[in-house]
């Protein structure tokens, strides 16, 4: 009786362990979905909230892509990740608003959503200085909204 009871543990109950085991460290070395942890190595999802207009916002070591830099008024997810190789946050600034994500180490991801009014924004990371870098940007709102169709950088060299 033993040797069939260890014969049917070896044979069923063994591989299904060392499966959950592998899982187990797969996903807790980040082979899971990305929904745990707070970041998340792929691009941020789509805002679920109803009239909210999502901007992707790529923070790359001393500057920002940002997908659309004129807006219409209105409610905004601000898409942020750190493909860079330093930490770096993002942080608007204008028309009386003033929000920003918490600090990103590399190939992180937060999300930002606002409420912008007509006005001119500035957008930069608050980290260490990186603002006096170039890692700024301006986001103007009113008038026609950008299509998106292509992206912004300041390349380095601020507003």
């Amino acid at each position: 009786m033993a040797t069939t009871l260890m014969t049917f543990v070896r044979r069923n109950v063994g591989p299904g362990l060392a499966a959950g085991a592998l899982a187990a460290i797969l996903m807790a070395c980040g082979g899971g979905n990305g929904n745990g942890g707070g970041s998340s190595s792929s691009a941020p999802e789509q805002s679920g909230k109803q009239g909210t207009t999502q901007v992707d916002v790529k923070l790359v070591d001393y500057k920002m892509e940002l997908s659309q830099k004129t807006l219409k008024a209105g409610n905004y997810t601000f898409a942020v990740k750190n493909d860079g190789q330093h930490d770096h946050a993002m942080e608007i600034d204008g028309s009386g608003t003033e929000h920003k994500t918490r600090t990103l180490a590399p190939g992180e991801s937060a999300n930002l959503t606002v409420s912008l009014k007509d006005g001119k924004y500035q957008v930069y990371c608050p980290v260490d200085g990186h603002k006096d870098l170039g890692m700024k940007t301006e986001v103007t709102v009113g008038g026609t909204a950008s299509t998106g169709s292509g992206t912004h950088s300041t390349g380095g060299n601020g507003y």
